[in-house]
C-alpha cells in the first residue's frame, strides 16, 4: 500500500510541476483562453490514465487465473505439488513476504507472479515448465518470481503505465488545443473543432508509441533485478543461469498480452527490443555473471 500511495504522490507532484512549468511559458494561460482549464484538464488525465491501470492491478490475480486456467494448489495432490508449494515457502520466507498462492496451468514453459499485495500474491508455473527442467532450475525461476512479488514489480510497473498514460492523455490534449487555435484563428468557431480531434488522436498513437518503450524499459531492468533477487535467496546465481539457458534453449510458452510483462521469459531483437518487456536470455546470464 505505500508503493501504490508514493506512486499517486508522486504522480501528483510530476503533474503539479508541469502545469507550473506550462503557466510560466506562458502555454498555460494561451490554453486556457483557447477554452482549456489546466487544473481540470490535470485531473481528468491522471483520472484516465490510472483508473485502467489501478482496476487492472487489483483484477490481476483473478484475470490471471481465468487467462491461462491455472489451478490455484490447495491440497496437493502429488509429490511434485507438495514441493513446488514448499519451496514457494521456504523462499518467501527467505524474501520477509506472505505466501503466495500456488498455481499450476498447462503449457510450454514459462512462469509468472502477480497481485496487488505482496503479501497476498499469486505464482503460477507451467507443466511444460516442470517437466523440462529440474528442480534446482525450477526452484531459481520461482526464486525469480518470488523476487518480483518482494520488489513490488507489478504495483510498480503498473503505476508507471499509469504515469504514462496521464502524460499521454493530457500532452496529446495540450497539442491539439495549440493546433486547432492555429487552425481555426481567422473564424469565429467556439470550441474545438477538427484540427483538434485529428490532432489529438495522432498524438495519442505518436505518445502511446514512446510511453511503451519507457514501460519496456522499466520492465527489462526488474528483469535483471528479479535474476539478482533469485541468485540472492538460493546463494548462487548458476541455477538461475542455467535455468535461463534452459529457456533459452525451448519455446517458451507465451501468455496473454496484458500478462506478457510478468512471465519468466521472453525478450526482442533489432526495433523490437525498445518494445520487449524482458532483456536477451545472453545479458541475463552475462549480467548474473557480475554476481559471482
Amino acid at each position: 500500500m505505500k508503493r501504490i500511495v508514493l506512486f499517486l504522490v508522486t504522480n501528483i507532484a510530476v503533474l503539479l510541476v508541469l502545469s507550473l512549468v506550462l503557466t510560466l511559458f506562458g502555454v498555460g494561460r494561451g490554453v486556457s483562453a483557447s477554452g482549456i482549464n489546466i487544473g481540470q484538464l490535470l485531473v481528468y488525465s491522471a483520472i484516465i490514465g490510472f483508473t485502467g491501470s489501478i482496476i487492472s492491478l487489483f483484477m490481476s490475480k483473478f484475470m490471471a487465473k481465468a487467462s491461462v486456467g491455472a489451478r490455484v494448489i490447495d491440497n496437493p495432490a502429488s509429490s511434485e505439488e507438495v514441493w513446488l508449494v514448499n519451496t514457494v515457502r521456504q523462499l518467501a520466507e527467505r524474501a520477509g513476504i506472505g505466501m503466495p498462492e500456488v498455481a499450476i496451468y498447462d503449457g510450454e514453459p514459462n512462469a509468472f507472479a502477480t497481485g496487488a499485495f505482496k503479501n497476498s500474491a499469486l505464482v503460477a508455473v507451467s507443466t511444460g515448465l516442470l517437466q523440462s527442467m529440474n528442480r534446482d532450475e525450477v526452484e531459481a525461476v520461482l526464486g525469480h518470481e518470488i523476487a518480483h512479488v518482494a520488489n513490488g514489480d507489478m504495483v510498480t510497473l503498473t503505476l508507471i503505465q499509469g504515469v504514462v498514460n496521464t502524460f499521454v492523455v493530457f500532452l496529446a490534449r495540450i497539442v491539439g488545443y495549440v493546433v486547432d487555435g492555429m487552425l481555426s484563428r481567422n473564424n469565429n468557431s467556439r470550441g474545438p473543432g477538427i484540427g483538434y480531434m485529428v490532432t489529438v488522436f495522432i498524438c495519442e498513437l505518436i505518445f502511446g508509441l514512446v510511453a511503451s518503450i519507457i514501460v519496456a524499459w522499466f520492465s527489462r531492468l526488474r528483469e535483471f533485478r528479479a535474476d539478482a533477487g533469485s541468485a540472492k535467496l538460493l546463494g548462487s546465481p548458476r541455477p538461475m543461469q542455467q535455468a535461463l539457458r534452459r529457456l533459452g534453449g525451448v519455446q517458451e510458452g507465451a501468455l496473454p498480452s496484458s500478462m506478457s510483462a510478468f512471465g519468466i521469459a521472453g525478450g526482442g531483437r533489432g526495433w523490437g527490443a525498445l518494445f520487449s518487456t524482458h532483456p536477451p536470455m545472453e545479458e541475463r546470464i552475462a549480467a548474473l555473471d557480475q554476481l559471482r
